[in-house]
């Protein structure tokens, strides 16, 4: 498991707000928290350290942030604040922007200046939820001068290399649980490349990254392209070289660099098993036969899909379908009565 976990309800309703209060201010830059739900407040917040980037998803009743002139000449830790807003609405004074944002926009906010972000609250005690990342400014290879450009401006995270990185926010909060300590300072440095690779392509700017940077951007992009076009038999490395615009022997590269030696072919390869795999564990799918499984996931020929099932799982696909259907079946012993 990777960071710490706050429940509300762990913790009792008249300590709640101060505890959160508490956290938040771990990461941020010192600011003022204040909620109208203060008293009978609630939120769920995980704080993951990935080196020098922290990365929070969170959830939690409507309340305001506000760091002011005196905040920032008091005390600057020279950060970057990025916000993915998954539920609600929110509303921010930065910059001389005023900017309301809803879900899938991301936007980002700099210690050293004031600003004022409000979530939207209908009175109903509805959550705003969202993932955000803070980091050291002198990480980010984009020059202070262009990051004014964007600063509390709307950013998309439904395309692009916006969805690239929401997706990849969402799935850190997902997946928290199964990462392991050791992978934390790896993922905080692909959180802050494609951070990065996103900033400059808004400021069309790609030549101010390192190569290294640049490659990471391009290694999620193609694994992104990947998975949406797995049904594909078509799906090869010239095809995915011609989409992404490079060589065939530079993906290669990509690979061996970012994926331990992993091939290009061998990774599709393993990402159709897997969703096969998925699918005959699926009681919903029982009746869809095993040869319309395969094709669903690129693998037209029965013979090659159970010939390379068995390689992978030791089992051919009717005999894994019907043992995970049978445990599924039986399920686990019902508890003793007391």
């Amino acid at each position: 498991m990777i960071g710490t976990l706050f429940r509300s309800e762990d913790v009792p309703a008249a300590d709640r707000f101060e505890y959160w209060r508490e956290l938040v201010g771990r990461t941020r830059s010192p600011h003022e928290i204040t909620s109208v739900h203060a008293a009978d407040f609630r939120a769920e917040h995980r704080l993951m350290e990935m080196g020098p980037t922290a990365v929070w998803p969170a959830s939690f009743l409507p309340a305001r942030h506000r760091r002011s002139s005196r905040q920032v000449r008091r005390s600057d830790p020279e950060t970057y604040h990025l916000t993915l807003l998954l539920e609600g609405g929110l509303e921010l004074d930065h910059a001389g922007r005023n900017t309301a944002f809803g879900p899938g926009d991301l936007h980002v906010v700099d210690s050293s200046q004031p600003y004022d972000l409000r979530s939207a609250d209908d009175g109903k005690h509805r959550t705003v939820s969202g993932v955000g990342v803070d980091f050291p400014k002198a990480l980010l290879p984009v020059p202070p001068h262009r990051m004014r450009e964007l600063l509390g401006r709307p950013l998309s995270g439904r395309e692009g290399l916006g969805s690239l990185l929401a997706d990849f926010l969402a799935g850190l909060g997902r997946q928290a649980e199964t990462l392991r300590p050791s992978d934390a300072p790896r993922l905080g440095t692909v959180v802050l490349d494609l951070v990065s690779a996103l900033f400059a392509q808004e400021l069309d700017s790609e030549t101010a990254l390192s190569p290294e940077t640049r490659q990471q951007a391009m290694a999620e992009r193609v694994r992104a392209f990947i998975r949406q076009n797995l049904h594909d038999p078509e799906l090869a490395p010239p095809v995915i070289a011609a989409a992404h615009h490079i060589s065939v022997s530079y993906l290669h590269r990509i690979f061996q660099q970012r994926f331990q030696g992993e091939t290009v072919a061998a990774w599709i390869r393993r990402q159709r098993l897997e969703g096969a795999r998925s699918d005959l564990a699926d009681p919903a799918l029982r009746g869809t036969p095993i040869h319309a499984v395969a094709a669903r996931w690129g693998i037209p020929r029965a013979s090659d899909f159970t010939h390379a099932f068995r390689a992978a799982h030791g089992l051919s696909p009717r005999e894994y379908r019907l043992q995970a259907l049978s445990e599924h079946t039986s399920g686990p012993e019902p508890a003793a009565v007391r």
